[in-house]
Order: C-alpha cells, then sequence, then structure tokens
C-alpha cells in the first residue's frame, strides 16, 4: 500500500499579459492581448504547474485565499484540496475570477501528484485513447479574406479534419466570410462557426439559415450562452447536420447540469481552466456521459490533451490560434498536433510542460 502524499509546502503565483500577434475580434468583443495566471505547487522537492487564461486578479485569489486552503494538505489528495479551495472562496464568489483560480491551482496539484508518481498526467488519470483529435480555431472577424483563408487552409492541409472561425460582428458579410473558409478547406474538412452569443434568437435562426448550403456542422453560442431556450430552440430549428454548441462560459457542475437538463446543446463545451481545472473537467464528462452527449474541450490544448485522452465521452479539443501560441512561448515540452491529433508525451510525468521562466520574464505583470 503506497503512503500518503507529502505535504503542499507552498504555492507560488505569477501573472503574464501576451500581445497578440495581430488585432483580434469575434461576434462581440475585441482584444489585443491575453493574460495567463501561473501556479506552481512545491512538495517532497517537486514543483506542479498550472495556469488559466483568466485576469491577474485571479493570481491574488490564490497567493491571498487559496494558499490558506491547501498549504499542508497531502498532495496525493486532490479532490480533498479542490474541496477546501471551494468552500473558502464561499463569500468572494465562485463563479469567475474564484473558479479561474482554483482550477489554475488544482492544476497544479494535479501536475505535482503525477511528477511525485513519475507518471503522465494522462497515465495517472488512465488513458481511454493515445490521442485526441483537434480542430484549429482562429477565423476571427478582424482578418481579412487572404488572411482568414490563409490560416484555415493551413490546418486543413496539416491534417486537422475539423476548423473554426468567427461570425456575428458583422452579419451581412458571414455568407461570404464562411463560403470563402468553405473554398479554402476544400469539401471533406468539417467547417465550425462561433457567434459568441452575438444573435437574438431570430437573427441566429437567419444566420443558420443563410449557412445552409456551405456543409457548416457546428454553430457555436448563436445566442448568449446564457439563453438556455434560446439555444434549445436554435438547436430545434437549424438546418439538418447543424450542431449547436456552448458553455465555455460554465464555471460550476450546476450550470452545466442546467444546460443539459434544457436540452440547449448539441455537444457540451467546458474548460477546466475556468470551470476548477481537472477535478471539474472530469464532473463534466460524468454530466456528458450521463445525458449521452458529447464533450469538446475549450482552447488550452496542452492542458486539455492530457484530460481528454482520459475520457471516453471526449469528442476534440479547441487548438486554439491565440492558445497555441502563448504556450509555445511560455512553456517548454508543449505538445503539437500531428495529422490533427494530439498525443500526450508519456515519457515526461505531469503536463510534461515547464515554465521558460527568462522567457517569460518580459511579459510578467
Amino acid at each position: 500500500m503506497r503512503d500518503d502524499g507529502p505535504p503542499v509546502e507552498r504555492l507560488d503565483v505569477a501573472a503574464y499579459r501576451i500581445p497578440t500577434d495581430q488585432p483580434e475580434s469575434d461576434g462581440t468583443m475585441a482584444w489585443d492581448a491575453t493574460s495567463v495566471v501561473v501556479v506552481h505547487a512545491g512538495a517532497g522537492g517537486l514543483s506542479g504547474l498550472g495556469y488559466s487564461y483568466a485576469h491577474p486578479a485571479a493570481g491574488e485569489v490564490v497567493a491571498t485565499v487559496l494558499s490558506e486552503a491547501v498549504v499542508g494538505r497531502d498532495a496525493f489528495a486532490t479532490p480533498g484540496a479542490w474541496q477546501a479551495m471551494a468552500v473558502t472562496v464561499r463569500n468572494i464568489g465562485r463563479p469567475g475570477i474564484a473558479s479561474s483560480a482554483i482550477a489554475a491551482t488544482d492544476m497544479a496539484l494535479w501536475d505535482l501528484k503525477a511528477r511525485l508518481l513519475g507518471l503522465s498526467l494522462a497515465d495517472l488519470l488512465g488513458r481511454a485513447r493515445e490521442g485526441i483529435a483537434v480542430y484549429g480555431s482562429g477565423g476571427f472577424t478582424s482578418y481579412d479574406l487572404p488572411r482568414l483563408r490563409e490560416q484555415l487552409g493551413a490546418w486543413a492541409a496539416a491534417g486537422m479534419r475539423f476548423v473554426k472561425m468567427k461570425i456575428g460582428r458583422e452579419p451581412e458579410r458571414d455568407p461570404a466570410r464562411v463560403a470563402a473558409a468553405r473554398e479554402a478547406i476544400g469539401p471533406d474538412v468539417e467547417l465550425f462557426v462561433d457567434a459568441n452569443g452575438a444573435f437574438d434568437r431570430p437573427g441566429a435562426l437567419a444566420m443558420a439559415s443563410a449557412l445552409e448550403g456551405l456543409g457548416v456542422t457546428w454553430f457555436e453560442e448563436p445566442v448568449s450562452s446564457d439563453d438556455l431556450a434560446g439555444l434549445a430552440l436554435v438547436r430545434e430549428k437549424a438546418p439538418p447536420g447543424m450542431a449547436v454548441a456552448a458553455g465555455e462560459y460554465g464555471y460550476d457542475l450546476p450550470y452545466f447540469g442546467r444546460m443539459l437538463g434544457a436540452g440547449a446543446v448539441d455537444c457540451l463545451q467546458a474548460d477546466a481552466t475556468r470551470c476548477g481545472g481537472p477535478t471539474a473537467f472530469l464532473g463534466v464528462a460524468g454530466l456528458c456521459e450521463a445525458h449521452c452527449l458529447p464533450l469538446s474541450a475549450h482552447t488550452a490544448p496542452s492542458v486539455h490533451a492530457h484530460l481528454c485522452c482520459a475520457l471516453p465521452v471526449a469528442r476534440h479539443v479547441e487548438y486554439f490560434h491565440d492558445h497555441a501560441r502563448v504556450e509555445r512561448m511560455l512553456f517548454d515540452g508543449v505538445l503539437e498536433p500531428r495529422d490533427g491529433v494530439l498525443s500526450p508525451d508519456r515519457s515526461r510525468p505531469g503536463l510534461g510542460i515547464a515554465l521558460k521562466g527568462a522567457d517569460a520574464a518580459r511579459y510578467a505583470l
């Protein structure tokens, strides 16, 4: 029988802000930089790494609130640490910043446990598959048509079977933009569109109808992800073969439970860097299995590759342009897709990545 793990000795946290490589926008928002909060958890002479694409305020929550709940706990008892964190944020509010802070810390603890045991995180969880399909995601509304064609066409040429583009900022231009994307990727690659909640219900139904015939198989957040009845309506009336997806702004299991109970989606999305880390992501997968629906991981490919290889219900991982780029800039050991598939490196313990301190320092906040 294995002994208890060593006690967690410390949590160290840092935040970074990395400019985009060019202006980016979707249907409801524009941005020029991405913020990342990185947590290191130390125990037994090793250090685990976790992160969240969150506002730097999440780092303050880790340092001032979560640290007291985690330091001193058994490094192998990740569910107990997660529960202690969930309890301690009660009076500051669980969704949003607090949930992102829990996510980064929970991820660091899972990474630490795997490193202490000398296993990759996928092996620690138990593999259901060797690799997970990814879909190339970008196609920002700020891109001109040549850049849109170049980005999506390159992903298709690299073997990805799915690509996604943003719509909804200028709806009158979207059918032509989607047609250009279809021409660039050819007839055999599935084309996803993401409105980021830009439409009301009539607008979403009109756009779904306008895109019929262009081979769009995925309509993400056609209306706000808070409008569960609206998502269910679009799901019911969308053209055959066009699935409705949402869930990336889910921060706790009750939210995902309400979304599935409302019949709002054909495929549930979840983000381990937002919804409470690997511990909560595994719970979301259980909800999907209970509702007989697939799960798709939102962004953060270096993390989700490990989690989704352990989950039979997982369908694919979003290979988001920003996050793939940021992870290459900040971390050593980042996974690269081959023929549209991400496969964890089982020779490297934990997530298999390490912060490139000197490179990251120039972006530190």
